[in-house]
């Protein structure tokens, strides 16, 4: 049985240019915070066109490629239309090059979270993809209105405020990205006690 603690699982959020422009940072990194979660990476940096590529690179590879060409494909033949692009492939070249365009157009916030399954616990709280189709109570369905369909329309990537990680294994591929294993700061929160300890020793006075 692994030592690992669910309460140790880390994941990187990063507020998106269209975040910061709309001077959401404090909201969303409340709603981070109110849940529980413990913030133990923080920096803005305004991201070069080749990190953003490399971001969605490494992570998903000639396969996420694949993937997300299939998928752009599929949307255009919905659509009545035939895909510009030979391969699904150039497809997804072209849709990460769009969105490595849109991530490095201004300064991001780049944050690591930490608590129990921290990966999936801030993509709840995040909301789907697309904003227009996103749960009332998500950061997305709440602060922004974009659409696949008006994205499409102007061939641009969707604003939709915040990458967060989608698996564990995204983290950590992502995470050596945007900070140096010394910008993570190790540290203990009063609430800890409260969210994580076993018997609330140390409550009563």
């Amino acid at each position: 049985m692994s030592d690992f603690h669910p309460k140790h699982e880390r994941t990187l959020v990063i507020i998106k240019p269209d975040g910061v422009q709309r001077t959401l940072i404090g909201e969303i990194v409340g709603r981070y915070e109110r849940i529980g979660l413990k913030l133990v990476g923080l920096k803005i940096v305004i991201p070069t066109e080749e990190m953003a590529t490399e971001h969605y690179y490494k992570v998903g590879g000639d396969a996420w490629l694949e993937a997300v060409g299939a998928k752009a494909r599929a949307a255009y033949e919905k659509k009545g239309l035939q895909s510009p692009f030979a391969t699904n492939r150039d497809n997804g070249l072209a849709v990460m090059k769009a969105n490595a365009r849109y991530l490095s157009s201004g300064p991001v916030v780049a944050m690591v979270w930490q608590g129990n399954q921290a990966v999936q616990l801030v993509r709840k709280i995040t909301g789907g993809t697309e904003p227009l189709t996103s749960d009332v109570g998500t950061i997305r369905g709440d602060f922004t209105l974009d659409s696949y369909e008006m994205a499409d329309l102007d061939s641009r990537s969707i604003r939709n405020l915040i990458h967060a990680s989608g698996t564990v294994d995204e983290y950590h591929k992502e995470v050596q990205i945007w900070f140096k294993p010394e910008e993570l700061v190790s540290y203990k929160l009063f609430q800890e006690q409260v969210l994580y300890d076993v018997n609330l020793d140390g409550i009563k006075e």
